[in-house]
């Protein structure tokens, strides 16, 4: 990553010559949690679809709310690094997540849609401050060439929290068959609130134990003495960029990589939503929600698999080149699952998920390429740009109650071909200006 020659005292010894392995442990930690919880949501939108009788627009609701926090939030916690630095404001996130998982109790226990939604805006801003102060610090804690490696390596960690969620959904959350719509429409109002809550309450118990634990790790990591080099010892990144005229906004690269996350983030949260209710689907497997939540893992764990893959592709191919190739096998893959049925829709929606693994990571890598003293911003509107995630599935939601879920995945097949052409074009300009030759 090119480093500004006014920077680089205070700046260059965050582009370390050797990537340090101890601050590259404790990081990776705070990716699992993110991707577990995040991935937690698949499993929540079909259990409150069921519970408060939603179609798919208002069960899409879940991610609106949870990742327009990303878009709320981003720039803020951008600020906060720079007020509290990279260690002060992980920590931060990780209690203001807690917070998030504890409104779980009073959400089941009043059975309401509305308060369940306010957790997860809670919940998702915690994440959002860790993503905008995490990210960047894995970026800057080896060589400039690597950094989509060192991504690639946590975002894997990541993934391995997306693909124990499920499992973990399926035996605590989803533990009753929810009872048929029917049914539902002949209860009482007083009935049906009682069953409401009854089914509302088997989140209670998952997340007071992700609240504690997301506790123990804010105290945790609040007493870990940090590296000692320059940069990933607490530095305010706003000082470096006094007395220059630069702008974010002045650097085309990072707004078309801010693009290229708005549809990759909408595309992934998308598929990873609907298939619960895809594989329940008669002609497609038939499965019931507690088994169908069992191969959304498969899903998330081709991520993690990939994610490794990936990191070690990035270390001897082209970012452009990987990036790109990726989202044209996810094209294809997505096209050919709304064009078939059984097993062949099946497998090829959940291959995208090996695919998708090397897109975030890099994508992040190259629009931050260049930024310099800028890389908190920068970090900042790529995290924002995260919201493609609430409305891109709110989207497919209100095409799946119209057309169907299985013709509704056009709408990703749509957003990977931006993805090829901001990896083969935006990559290969990134490379260029940086002077890569990996």
């Amino acid at each position: 990553m090119a480093i500004s020659a006014e920077t680089t005292t205070s700046y260059s010894s965050g582009t370390a010559q050797k990537t340090d392995v101890r601050a590259m442990s404790i990081a990776t930690m705070l990716f699992f949690m993110w991707g577990f919880l995040t991935c937690l949501n698949d499993i929540l939108i079909p259990h409150l679809k069921g519970i408060f009788d939603l179609n798919y627009a208002q069960a899409m609701l879940v991610q609106f709310c949870f990742f327009s926090s990303y878009f709320i939030f981003a720039l803020p916690s951008g600020k906060l690094v720079e007020w509290r630095g990279y260690k002060g404001t992980m920590v931060i996130g990780l209690l203001v997540m807690a917070v998030g998982a504890f409104l779980f109790l009073p959400a089941s226990a009043s059975a309401s849609f509305g308060l369940f939604l306010s957790a997860l805006v809670i919940l998702a801003a915690g994440i959002t401050t860790l993503q905008v102060a995490a990210n960047p610090y894995v970026a800057h804690l080896g060589p400039p060439e690597t950094s989509a490696a060192r991504l690639n390596l946590s975002q894997a960690f990541n993934s391995f929290g997306t693909f124990v969620a499920p499992f973990f959904g399926s035996a605590f959350i989803l533990v009753e068959a929810p009872m048929a719509q029917e049914k539902l429409k002949t209860l009482s109002a007083s009935a049906l609130q009682a069953y409401r809550a009854q089914q509302a309450s088997s989140v209670r118990l998952p997340y007071l134990g992700i609240g504690l634990t997301l506790v123990l790790l804010a105290i945790s990591f609040a007493v870990v003495k940090m590296p000692t080099m320059d940069f990933t010892r607490d530095i305010r990144p706003g000082e470096l960029n006094e007395g220059t005229d630069d702008s974010i906004w002045k650097h085309p690269v990072l707004l078309a990589g801010a693009l290229a996350i708005f549809v990759y983030v909408g595309a992934e949260v998308s598929i990873g939503s609907f298939l619960v209710n895809y594989f329940g689907l008669p002609d497609i497997a038939g499965f019931t929600e507690k088994t169908a939540a069992k191969y959304v893992a498969l899903y998330w764990g081709g991520a993690m698999v990939g994610r490794f893959i990936g990191s070690a592709l990035l270390t001897k191919f082209r970012t452009s080149v990987v990036l790109g190739t990726a989202a044209v096998m996810s094209c294809l893959l997505v096209t050919t699952s709304i064009l078939t049925h059984g097993h062949t829709a099946m497998w090829t929606i959940l291959a995208v998920g090996l695919f998708n693994s090397v897109m975030f990571p890099s994508i992040f890598t190259v629009g931050l390429t260049g930024l310099g003293p800028l890389t908190s911003k920068g970090s900042s509107l790529m995290v924002a740009a995260i919201v493609g995630g609430a409305l891109i599935p709110l989207a497919e939601g209100h095409l799946a109650d119209a057309i169907g879920v299985q013709h509704a995945f056009m709408i990703p097949a749509v957003c990977y071909i931006y993805i090829a052409l901001f990896g083969y074009i935006g990559g290969r300009r990134a490379e260029h200006e940086a002077g890569v030759t990996v």
